[in-house]
């Protein structure tokens, strides 16, 4: 096996694992060969390796490294590697290359990865690789950047095979075979067939084409009412369409309905992904945008207004407790259980909250059917208030010896289970109804109305028990 060869091997063996990251000690040989400028030896290591994989071997590298191994491997670099990595490390690496290197590397992906590196560049700079790249790449790129961001326009790809209607089957296998395969998108599933003025009347997909007669005419064999998307609609409803309708792939409209481009399933996950790791994120009060590879202060600023917000709604819970500050000096007990009725409180809104959220964001969940979910969550919250109030309610009695308390504790528990359920319900529906993010705005609200209800039920129904002096 020749050295170049043993090479590769090697650096395929180090991402064997679905998903794993680099060997630290393969990062560690990238690395310095790096720092040696040694660019035979980089791209006999690494020009083999698949996008996704040198993705994950750029995040694991230092950031000096990083734009230093795509000048190194020239021409050999696959630049959708930069589409398998963190926004800020990509904007990190686009900052530091030549425009030289920009315009060589837009030019051999597709449009729709060319305009997430296109939009990631100073206005400058786009405008300098755009005016470097040929006339009919550059007028595409240009009509795609010029939609919303995070629309279907940005997404799509504007490679296409499209025909007219009176082509036959045979025809357009001929085409296929006789067109270069640069020409051709790597990967496509379907044939357009548009009018002279480019109008989208169906679609005949790949599988119906090989299976038709020869002499038959795509009119004769396309699906007039295939699903379609307009390229100004949010990247989310796409995403929606294509879940909602199993879809591999779907065509892109104008206002005109003229055919401008088609959307993938392999752009869709990633929308999916990053849409679902945006909801987990700010369910905790971190900003969706955060990554591991940002700066320590970004990060610190990020997270502070959260954390600020959550500080004044723990003052208003201590503001409860102050207003029974007699009832605990005089009985304990209070303080010792008090917490656990705010923190089951708590973990039920938590539950309902985080299965509204998603409802939400998924459309499950509706003015339609709102009020019926709204009183099956307040019945949950019910059942598990009683069972959990029993519960609590004998462990209490028992622990401090004070039958009374049994009582006290189960009637409260059982008021925070409900509150919780409701607050961890409508508040998400407010926020929205708002216009904000549910999964945002609802956690410190859900948490402040779990610990005033829980603290305030608790001790008010305390006081009337056991006739404790304020």
């Amino acid at each position: 096996m020749a050295p170049d060869e043993e090479e590769k091997t090697l650096a395929a063996d180090h991402f064997n694992e679905v998903g794993g990251g680099p060997d630290p000690d393969f990062v560690f040989d990238v690395e310095a060969a790096v720092a040696l400028g040694d660019a035979a030896k980089v791209r006999a290591v690494v020009g083999d390796l698949h996008e996704a994989d040198l993705g994950a071997l750029i995040e694991a590298l230092s950031h000096e490294a990083r734009p230093r191994l795509v000048e190194l491997m020239g021409a050999d670099f696959d630049f959708s590697a930069l589409m398998e990595i963190g926004e800020t490390t990509r904007e990190d690496i686009l900052e530091e290359l030549p425009v030289e290197t920009l315009v060589e590397g837009v030019r051999d992906l597709e449009s729709d990865d060319a305009v997430a590196i296109l939009e990631t560049l100073e206005p400058e700079e786009q405008a300098e690789v755009l005016d470097a790249l040929p006339a009919q790449e550059r007028i595409v790129l240009r009509r795609s950047l010029e939609y919303p961001e995070d629309s279907a326009g940005r997404l799509m790809q504007t490679t296409l095979v499209a025909a007219p209607p009176f082509w036959t089957a045979g025809r357009v296998l001929d085409f296929f075979r006789e067109t270069d395969e640069e020409i051709l998108p790597d990967n496509f599933f379907e044939v357009f067939v548009v009018d002279p003025a480019h109008h989208l009347l169906g679609t005949v997909f790949l599988d119906a084409l090989v299976r038709a007669n020869p002499s038959a005419r795509l009119d004769e064999i396309m699906q007039a009412d295939r699903r379609r998307m307009k390229a100004t609609e949010d990247s989310i409803e796409a995403a929606r369409l294509f879940e909602r309708y199993n879809l591999v792939s779907v065509p892109v409209v104008d206002e005109a309905d003229r055919l401008v481009g088609v959307l993938t399933i392999d752009d869709i996950v990633d929308v999916i992904q990053e849409q679902a790791s945006e909801e987990i994120l700010a369910l905790g009060g971190v900003n969706p945008e955060e990554e591991l590879t940002d700066s320590f202060w970004w990060i610190a600023r990020s997270r502070f207004s959260w954390l600020f917000v959550n500080l004044l709604t723990a003052f208003i819970t201590s503001t409860v407790l102050k207003t029974f500050q007699s009832q605990l000096e005089q009985m304990i007990a209070l303080a010792v259980l008090g917490p656990i009725v705010a923190g089951q409180g708590g973990n039920s809104a938590t539950q309902t909250m985080t299965v509204a959220v998603r409802a939400l964001a998924t459309r499950e969940l509706t003015r339609a059917n709102a009020t019926r979910i709204v009183m099956r969550e307040l019945a949950i919250g019910a059942v598990n208030g009683a069972a959990f109030g029993l519960v609590t309610g004998l462990i209490a009695a028992n622990w401090f010896q004070n039958i009374g308390l049994g009582p006290v504790m189960a009637l409260a528990m059982f008021t925070n289970l409900v509150a919780g359920a409701f607050g961890g319900i409508v508040v998400p529906l407010i926020a929205d109804k708002l216009k904000f993010d549910p999964a945002v705005a609802s956690g410190p609200f859900v948490t402040t109305i779990t610990d005033v209800v829980g603290y305030g039920a608790f001790l008010t129904i305390a006081s009337l028990w056991f006739h404790l002096d304020r």
